[in-house]
């Protein structure tokens, strides 16, 4: 049985490939959430979002707090408990424990810019980084800047002036 390892080396690989630009917060947020909620239903699985926790509101609200995505699979395997979240929020990490004190598989996406505290376990930390610039986010790609002329490069030569 996966103890939750492979689910969350899984979720990381789909959200290598989500990429965004020019997103403020809340949306950024919302297409992880979306991606998130795309994963899980690759997989076959029922995926509910906003979907009611374990874990208390505090006071004085009344009731159950909400998780951002929760999968329900097949048995033996537990169900899943997500979180996604931008800043390091302790309510969080107590939130994903009673999740999974409760018999779920807890992971916990952070998103914007690292470097990530690891929750304790076993609470399992899926990131995706994120740059901001002029208050918008985009996503961090890992890839060379592009060529910008077929030009050859060779030793270096000075031009005469011709002035």
């Amino acid at each position: 049985m996966d103890d939750g390892t492979r689910t969350a080396e899984s979720l990381a690989a789909w959200l290598g490939d989500l990429h965004f630009s020019d997103l403020t917060e809340d949306r950024a947020t919302a297409r992880i959430v979306d991606a998130v909620a795309g994963w899980g239903e690759s997989r076959g699985w029922r995926v509910y979002r906003r979907a009611p926790s374990v874990f208390p509101l505090p006071p004085p609200l009344k009731g159950h707090s909400v998780l951002d995505v929760a999968c329900a699979r097949p048995s033996p395997e537990q169900p899943i408990a997500i979180e996604v979240d931008r800043l390091d929020r302790q309510r969080t990490v107590d939130k994903l424990l009673a999740e999974a004190a409760a018999g779920r598989l807890a992971i916990w996406v952070r998103w914007g810019i690292g470097p990530f505290r690891p929750p304790p376990l076993p609470v399992h930390l899926v990131t995706r980084e994120a740059a901001r610039a002029k208050g918008h986010w985009h996503t961090v790609a890992d890839l060379p800047a592009p060529r910008h002329s077929s030009f050859e490069q060779g030793e270096a030569a000075e031009l005469p002036w011709e002035g």
